[in-house]
C-alpha cells in the first residue's frame, strides 16, 4: 500500500543533506495522497502535518514517515490554516515551504531549491509553477499551465490575502483560491511542482461544488467594484496572478459566462490538444461556472426576500 502510494515521485539521489527549510502540509482525510507527497519534501529539514480532524489513516501514517504532526481547528471568521500555521508553529527555520497533500515537489524542484539555498536566497518568496495532472495527463493546455503559486516564503514576509469569504464554512478551513501577500521581492522557480490528486472524480466533484459556493461570494466582492485592501491588487500589465485577478474583475460582468469558459477553455486556450483530459476538465469548469451564476442568482432572491419581508420582532415592538 504505502511502496504503491509513493512510486509516482521518483525518489531523488541529488544529495542527503537536509535543507533548513520548514514544509507545512494542511491535510484533512488525505490517506490517499500523504504518503507521496511527504517523501517528495523528505530532504526539508522540518515538515509538519497540520491536521482539521481526519478520521482516515493520515495522521497514522504522517507520523510513521516523521512529519510532525499538529491538530488545527477552525473557527468561522479566524484565520484559516495556513495563515495559523504561519503565525503559530515552532518552526526551526526562516523559509517556509507550503504544499497541498495533493501536490509534489518534483525531484528537478529539489534540485532547484537546493541550488537556491546553497548560493543564498535574494528575494522575499518565491513563485512554483504547478503541473496540474488530470485523468492521468498533464494539462499543458486550456490556461492550466504555466500556474504560478507562491509557496516557498521567509516565515515574515507574507501572509495569505483576507477577501471577505472568511465566514462560509463551504469555503472549508484552508487557503485554496486566496494568494499570499509578499512583504517584498518574489522570484520564480522554474522546475515544476506536481498537482495530482490520487483521489477518483467523485471527490474533484464535490470539492468544486463547495468551490463555487466560496466564487459566488468572491464574485458579489468584485462586482461591488470595490477592491480590498488585504488582496491581492488587479492589474492588467502586474504579475500573472495580478492579471488574472483583473481578468475576472472583468469577468463577472460578461454574459453566457458557462458557455464562454468552455469555448474560452477549450478553444482558445487549446484545451483540446489535451485530448479527452482537456475536453472533460474544460466541461468540468463550464459545469462549475453555470453553479456560481445558479448561487448568486439565489443569493439575489434571498436578498430581496429579506428587503421585502424583513424580521418582525415577535412582540411587534412593544415592550
Amino acid at each position: 500500500m504505502l511502496d504503491q502510494q509513493l512510486a509516482p515521485v521518483r525518489r531523488s539521489s541529488i544529495s542527503t543533506d537536509r535543507v533548513p527549510v520548514s514544509v507545512v502540509i494542511p491535510v484533512l482525510n488525505e490517506e490517499r495522497n500523504i504518503a507521496a507527497c511527504i517523501a517528495s519534501v523528505a530532504w526539508a529539514d522540518e515538515i509538519f502535518v497540520v491536521d482539521s480532524g481526519s478520521r482516515d489513516k493520515t495522521v497514522a501514517l504522517a507520523d510513521d514517515l516523521g512529519a510532525e504532526v499538529v491538530s488545527f481547528r477552525y473557527e468561522v471568521g479566524g484565520p484559516r490554516k495556513k495563515n495559523w500555521s504561519l503565525d503559530n508553529l515552532p518552526f526551526r527555520h526562516e523559509w517556509v515551504l507550503l504544499v497541498d497533500a495533493d501536490e509534489r515537489i518534483t525531484p528537478e524542484l529539489e534540485e532547484e531549491i537546493r541550488a537556491l539555498f546553497d548560493r543564498g536566497p535574494t528575494c522575499r518568496g518565491y513563485y512554483l509553477n504547478r503541473m496540474h495532472l488530470f485523468l492521468g495527463r498533464w494539462l499543458r493546455h486550456g490556461g492550466n499551465y504555466p500556474s504560478w503559486n507562491l509557496r516557498l516564503l521567509r516565515r515574515d514576509a507574507g501572509r495569505y490575502e483576507r477577501l471577505g469569504t472568511e465566514d462560509l464554512q463551504s469555503a472549508g478551513d484552508v487557503e485554496v483560491h486566496e494568494h499570499i501577500l509578499l512583504d517584498g521581492p518574489a522570484g520564480y522557480l522554474n522546475a515544476p511542482m506536481l498537482h495530482e490528486d490520487f483521489k477518483d472524480l467523485s471527490h474533484f466533484i464535490d470539492r468544486h461544488n463547495r468551490y463555487s459556493t466560496w466564487d459566488a461570494r468572491m464574485r458579489e466582492v468584485l462586482q461591488s467594484g470595490t477592491d480590498r485592501i488585504d488582496s491581492i491588487p488587479s492589474k492588467f500589465s502586474g504579475s500573472p496572478v495580478e492579471r488574472k485577478r483583473w481578468l475576472k474583475k472583468w469577468w463577472v460582468h460578461l454574459p453566457f459566462k458557462p458557455l464562454l469558459r468552455f469555448l474560452y477553455m477549450y478553444v482558445v486556450q487549446c484545451g483540446f490538444l489535451d485530448g479527452k483530459a482537456g475536453f472533460y476538465y474544460s466541461a468540468f469548469k463550464a459545469v462549475q461556472e453555470f453553479h456560481i451564476s445558479a448561487k448568486i442568482y439565489e443569493q439575489s432572491l434571498r436578498s430581496d426576500k429579506d428587503k421585502t419581508h424583513p424580521p418582525q420582532n415577535a412582540n411587534n415592538g412593544k415592550c
